[in-house]
């Protein structure tokens, strides 16, 4: 079993932290100037569905999924009028899949039933869909209506945000609290998204490529292990 990587002690004042924030947000947004979601969709509901999917999933794999999902199922209506035992076949290669069948029918039936059909377009709202909780709103808020409404803490960014020293924190909740005090709203959406392409490309979980990271000297975990 791999040794946990171990941090450096930081003793930043917070004036001093956020400027090396700011610092690695710049030079990430230079490697990743548009950062956008990897989940293929082409409106809010598509981006709902997908993200729904991609728990416990890649990305890809769910792009291999959604294409032939959503063109048999075009729209709210149609996925909230799904036959379970169906849809359940038809995304079983994400995993989890009876449970995502139920997340999706009864997310679909909600927004039928209480919204008219159109993606709700305010976190309190989304959140009380089933099979939608903070990080999955926030992706559809910010990625489909620009909606800086917190920042997405995924595992990536889970695993970033400790070992950039954003957070000590180890609930995506409090997490997302440290972050969204770190960092000004109007880089949420940015923040996550690079964080988690970053995490993709060079600080990956089990052995971050630190000789290749370009934050590396501004990262107090870089080179340990």
């Amino acid at each position: 079993m791999p040794t946990k990587r171990k941090r450096r002690p930081t003793f930043e004042d917070s004036t001093t932290k956020r400027q090396r924030a700011q610092h690695i947000f710049r030079l990430l947004k230079k490697e990743f100037p548009h950062p956008i979601t990897a989940l293929h969709h082409e409106n809010a509901f598509q981006l709902l569905i997908a993200t729904i999917l991609s728990a416990q999933c890649t990305d890809e794999r769910v792009n291999m999924v959604t294409p032939g999902l959503f063109k048999k199922y075009r729209t709210p209506q149609a996925f909230a009028a799904a036959h379970p035992a169906e849809l359940e076949q038809d995304i079983r290669s994400t995993g989890f899949y009876r449970m995502k069948t139920k997340s999706i029918i009864g997310c679909s039936k909600g927004i039928v039933d209480r919204y008219g059909g159109e993606v709700p377009v305010k976190l309190e709202e989304l959140v009380t869909l089933p099979g939608v909780g903070r990080k999955t709103a926030n992706v559809v808020l910010g990625q489909a209506f620009g909606i800086p409404s917190g920042v997405v803490v995924d595992t990536h960014v889970h695993r970033l945000s400790r070992r950039l020293g954003f957070t000590d924190q180890d609930t995506p909740e409090k997490i997302e609290a440290d972050l969204t005090e770190l960092f000004p709203k109007k880089q949420w959406i940015d923040l996550g998204t690079v964080l988690i392409l970053h995490g993709r490309k060079t600080c990956i979980a089990r052995v971050p490529r630190c000789e290749n990271c370009l934050v590396s000297h501004l990262c107090p975990s870089a080179g340990l292990s």
